[in-house]
């Protein structure tokens, strides 16, 4: 599986984005996608996640009403809008896939990563 991951770029405080993050090959052999973030000397972040066969997303405490995850299967797609940005969102987003259904918040749980892509915010 591999995991194409982009849309970051630098936006205002307050402005918005949206990720992109486009699956290929064996995707049927994964049920889970989702995004996580990370700044330097920091630990990888869960941010949201979503099942393929759909549900209930998962969402960090810290983006839940500003972002929203999607899904286009059809494309092997899923998408990260981002509303409301603020300086501490700045980071390199990441989209991972995961085998199992767990829906993990653990980036340990997730298989195949993509490439990031930097989102900065400015103030």
């Amino acid at each position: 599986v591999q995991l194409q991951a982009s849309g970051g770029g630098l936006v205002q405080a307050g402005g918005s984005l949206r990720l992109s993050c486009a699956a290929s090959g064996r995707t049927d052999t994964t049920n889970v996608m989702a995004w996580f973030r990370q700044n330097p000397g920091k630990e990888r972040e869960f941010v949201a996640g979503v099942r393929w066969t759909g549900g209930s997303p998962n969402y960090a405490d810290s983006v839940k009403g500003r972002f929203t995850i999607s899904r286009d299967n059809a494309k092997n797609t899923v998408y990260l809008h981002m509303n409301s940005l603020n300086p501490e969102d700045t980071a390199v987003y990441y989209c991972a896939a995961e085998r199992r259904y767990s829906l993990s918040y653990s980036k340990l749980e997730y298989d195949y990563w993509g490439q990031g892509t930097q989102v900065t915010v400015s103030s």
